[in-house]
């Protein structure tokens, strides 16, 4: 649910903002660009029905899998493309909050795609003495 809830945030900000998401981060408003952040405002919208309407389906193994790994893949891809973007450009504190958001869908997304939902997953930390 947290998934659809962000994925929807983004997309409507896309879908209906994009010059003034386009000027926040300093870009330029003209040409397709505005054009291609209303696509991507689609995609994002697109994902959170997915998203909201398999909350309540099991997920993890083999069931649901083409959702666990097409939020993997979304999640994991852009959390990669985000941070390098963030060293490489010293980007601003909104791209760094996006990068960890990103990473942490990506994180959660491959311990349900890694996991059966049946089994109970134990969180250990083995000291070495």
């Amino acid at each position: 649910m947290a998934s659809a809830v962000v994925m929807l945030l983004f997309g409507v900000l896309l879908q209906f903002l994009p010059h003034e998401v386009l000027r926040q981060l300093g870009a330029t408003t003209e040409g397709v660009v505005p054009l291609m952040l209303q696509l991507a405002g689609a995609l994002y919208l697109g994902f959170a029905v997915m998203n909201w309407m398999a909350k309540a389906v099991l997920i993890g193994g083999i069931y649901a899998r083409p959702l666990a790994i097409g939020n993997l893949a979304h999640f994991l891809i852009g959390a990669l493309g985000l941070i390098k973007f963030a060293l490489s450009n010293g980007a601003s504190p909104v791209i760094w909050v996006i990068a960890i958001v990103y990473s942490i869908f990506a994180v959660l997304f491959g311990i349900v795609f890694m996991t059966h939902p049946g089994k109970k997953v134990e969180w250990r930390v083995e000291s070495r003495e």
